[in-house]
């Protein structure tokens, strides 16, 4: 060969299996979600995201006995495949072999396929007998400190600053499991889990940014499982908070969207730098759904535009993402055991996706448990997103159970009002009153306070009269009741910013303590006197509710409050608790019974339930101002 030559053939051939090298890499595979799934689902569909660089660029084959590759559709990006696979009944748990093809290169990618699980009693569900203990896992306790601060994730533990992590756990959690089931509750809901791997303010975790992922400060997936197995073991329920409105920025499927649809407004995000700033912050009107007048501009900015600046609003109209986000949850009941949902502003998403993802959801679990947040205050608005109600557009929701917000505000306003024509008791009665308007308002959750709101004891002035009163009416009245971390402790605070009703549990952490002494609102001997009075009087009224099933599942008669006294009644066959609510300020009411006889005949004593004393008369009964009584009936 000629010497010139020489070089500038080895040059054309290295350029030639060079770039053949390039055409033709091993598919690179960064993600698979699920991670895994499950034989034996009443969907046999499923639809896998498969995520990285290039992947578009491969083939998919399989080959496993009972499941069949359906089809692989690609997007905009050429780092995402979604694969559709059919499940047949037939299908044996094990693992399959997905083969990514690019050219002449291949790689295989193990796929677990697990057996559902036959255990029915594993999945509970919720009712009107449980009681949810709601609490913030960024402040409640700190179990375990060594994940106090993990490498990668900027936003670390500063107790000390209002909007930083405070150290709180899922190990913090699982200790203090005795405490919650002592207080009579049988149910816990905590906000997000979730990995929110944001560069501040994550401690709430409503800014997710990896749907598969329990945050690392909190703990992990093996921790999370275990904690709601030694719930199950206690007799505890576990309700997991969801949010498939929003997520956090950071989300690797934001930094690197399959397409610029994923998300509203997502291709200004990415070009407009001053985008954060600028924003079109939505009008939060819930109201405009369910209002046949509504413009569609209102409607718009209510359910596409951001939550945040730092949260971008997910398109649930790309069936891709609806899917994703429809197995996400599905993963989670199958993979925790977990007996419920609590779903962030259920009204926000594409509310013909919702429906979609509460009737698969159910469809999978009968007796599974969901509660959409609808914080509206009207009775007619908050029902028309409950299943099965008779909604003049035809809308059906399928979700079982709202957030009653119409009740608390109520709760809210009663005791700090005088009576009157409309103010006063009687808005509590009316707001009971318009429960024609839901399928099944007894499937409701019910509260005083929550995250999101002032805490109740100081929307009522700090007055312990008012917070028993209210607490009475929680534990009796129809609904599914839940109560706020540290309400049973009649902590004060302002919504002021958030934080100030979100403080850490006193004695969640080691070494707490107040005015020189040790502070712990776990033990009686760490709560103050005030704390030990509201802690006795809801731990009562709760225990004694458990083994009650006429709170649960009896009917609720009530009659118009007089002289400031409200009356109600929850009964069945053969037991009957009367209720009575003295909101005078100063002064005790005797109220005669016989306007009552049509719940009270056949009954001569009573029980008072908090203080055990039997009346051997019931034909009138003394009520102190501010106050309530809590009676059985006895014959």
């Amino acid at each position: 060969m000629n010497p010139i030559l020489r070089p500038l053939l080895f040059a054309t051939v290295f350029v030639l299996v060079h770039a053949n090298i390039l055409t033709a890499q091993i598919p690179d595979i960064q993600r698979v979600e699920p991670m895994f799934w499950w034989t034996g689902m009443q969907n046999p569909a499923l639809q896998l995201l498969v995520y990285g660089k290039d992947i578009a660029n491969s083939s998919v084959s399989l080959k496993y006995a009972g499941v069949e590759l359906k089809g692989v559709l690609k997007t905009e990006s050429p780092n995402y495949l979604f694969v559709n696979l059919h499940i047949s009944p037939e299908a044996k748990a094990g693992t399959l072999a997905l083969m990514f093809t690019s050219g002449k290169k291949e790689r295989s990618y193990s796929y677990e396929l697990r057996a559902k699980s036959t255990d029915r009693s594993r999945i509970q569900g919720l009712n009107a007998a449980d009681v949810i203990y709601m609490l913030m896992p960024d402040r409640f306790a700190n179990g375990d400190p060594k994940n106090d601060k993990i490498a990668g994730m900027p936003d670390i533990m500063h107790r000390d600053s209002l909007h930083a992590r405070h150290g709180g756990d899922i190990q913090g959690i699982i200790n203090h499991l005795d405490y919650i089931k002592d207080l009579g509750c049988t149910a816990i809901w905590s906000t997000p889990l979730l990995e929110n791997n944001m560069e501040r303010y994550s401690y709430h975790g409503y800014a997710i940014t990896d749907y598969y992922k329990i945050d690392a400060r909190f703990g992990s997936n093996e921790l999370y499982k275990q904690y709601v197995d030694k719930a199950h073991s206690m007799g505890l329920k576990i309700v997991k908070d969801m949010v498939l409105n929003h997520c956090g920025d950071a989300h690797w499927f934001i930094k690197d969207p399959p397409a610029l649809d994923w998300a509203h407004s997502l291709a200004d995000y990415k070009t407009n730098p001053a985008w954060k700033k600028e924003y079109p912050r939505g009008n939060y009107r819930a109201s405009t759904l369910t209002d046949p007048y509504a413009a569609q501009s209102d409607k718009h900015s209510m359910s596409d535009t951001w939550f945040d600046s730092m949260m971008p609003d997910m398109n649930q109209q790309n069936p891709l993402l609806a899917t994703y986000f429809i197995q996400n949850s599905i993963w989670w009941v199958e993979y925790a055991g977990i007996d419920g949902i609590r779903m962030d502003t259920y009204p926000y998403p594409d509310k013909d996706f919702t429906a979609q993802w509460a009737k698969a959801v159910m469809t999978e679990y009968p007796q599974f448990y969901i509660v959409g947040e609808v914080w509206i205050n009207d009775v007619g608005m908050s029902a028309y997103w409950q299943s099965n109600t008779r909604n003049k557009d035809g809308f059906v929701s399928n979700l079982p159970a709202t957030t009653d917000f119409p009740l608390n505000f109520a709760l809210s306003a009663a005791f700090n009002e005088n009576e009157s024509w409309d103010t006063g008791l009687i808005k509590l009665y009316n707001v009971l009153a318009s429960d024609f308007q839901y399928t099944d308002a007894n499937n409701n959750v019910i509260f005083l306070d929550n995250h999101d709101l002032n805490r109740y004891f100081t929307a009522v002035k700090e007055d312990m009269r008012k917070l028993k009163m209210a607490l009475t009416v929680l534990l009796t009245t129809r609904g599914v009741p839940q109560v706020y971390y540290e309400t049973e402790l009649a902590m004060p605070g302002v919504k002021d910013p958030d934080p100030l009703v979100r403080k850490d549990f006193p004695g969640g952490w080691a070494n707490d303590s107040a005015n020189g002494r040790s502070a712990s609102g776990f033990t009686e001997k760490g709560r103050s006197v005030q704390q030990n009075e509201a802690f006795n009087y809801f731990r009562t009224l709760a225990q004694w509710r458990k083994i009650k099933p006429v709170v649960h599942t009896g009917k609720l008669t009530h009659f118009i409050p007089q002289d400031g006294v409200y009356t109600y009644f929850r009964h069945n066959n053969s037991e009957a608790i009367m209720v009575m609510l003295n909101n005078n300020d100063k002064d005790a009411r005797t109220v005669k019974t016989n306007r009552f006889r049509e719940r009270t005949a056949g009954f001569i004593r009573a029980k008072n339930v908090i203080t055990g004393e039997v009346l051997s008369d019931i034909s009138s009964v003394t009520v102190p101002a501010k106050s309530a009584l809590v009676l059985e009936l006895m014959k």
